[in-house]
């Protein structure tokens, strides 16, 4: 099978992580994901990952508290699931490292661009937790951000839905889903693709993102192997 991406980064989000359940983290669920991502890794592309942290934390609908507080301690959500899927991929033989844009000596090395493109040249999968490190950010930023940094070829982000849509299919049977889809009608259709900063980043650093299901985990493999999967949104 042939790779149509050397180096990508995924992004998953921390609802996936929790399963059926909702919340939390289900270890067969992390399981079923990381077995994907581990044979990508076992194709030879370069992977790194960037979680979020709903499955445990979710800031914004905490009104009484200050933003800065609550994002701080998302980002410290996001570190948990980071642990997690670490330990899952190394149950499966991977070779895998945390970095945290806080850090966190004891559990996890501090994230150090250098470092991460070093580990990348020794096979290994890198996981990026807390975020950017900063309040007001979201982890699509931070996804956005670190491929960039890491010269990824890709950006796979990991959803709920097949791809992008001309509007919402919940609510619009008729809604058409775009296989190939430019930065520039995303903006000019208004479509929800990523947060605005996030999606600003990869347009001006020419990342193409790749928007798919992560229903069948085995879309990321399809995803990295150039099979027409999802949504790619990208500068004409």
């Amino acid at each position: 099978m042939g790779i149509a991406y050397k180096r990508v980064l995924l992004k998953l989000s921390g609802e996936v992580l929790a399963g059926a359940a909702g919340k939390g983290i289900d270890n067969e669920t992390v399981l079923k994901i990381c077995r994907s991502v581990k044979k990508v890794a076992d194709m030879g592309v370069d992977v790194g990952i960037v979680v979020g942290g709903g499955n445990f934390w979710r800031g914004r609908t905490s009104e009484h508290m200050d933003r800065t507080r609550a994002d701080h301690i998302g980002m410290l959500a996001t570190a948990m699931n980071s642990l997690a899927l670490c330990d899952a991929l190394e149950q499966l033989g991977a070779d895998v490292r945390v970095q945290t844009a806080i850090e966190m000596r004891q559990i996890a090395e501090p994230y150090i661009r250098n470092k991460a493109i070093r580990h990348f040249e020794k096979g290994r999968i890198v996981i990026f937790g807390c975020g950017t490190g900063s309040p007001f950010f979201s982890t699509d930023t931070a996804a956005a951000l670190r491929s960039v940094e890491i010269n990824a070829d890709a950006l796979l982000k990991a959803t709920n839905v097949d791809g992008v849509y001309d509007k919402d299919p919940n609510k619009f049977d008729d809604a058409v889903k775009f296989d190939t889809v430019s930065f520039q009608e995303v903006i000019t259709l208004d479509l929800k693709v990523m947060d605005s900063t996030a999606f600003s980043l990869c347009k001006d650093n020419d990342m193409p993102i790749i928007v798919f299901n992560l229903d069948d985990p085995e879309n990321i493999v399809r995803a990295v192997s150039g099979e027409t999967i999802g949504t790619t949104v990208k500068n004409q």
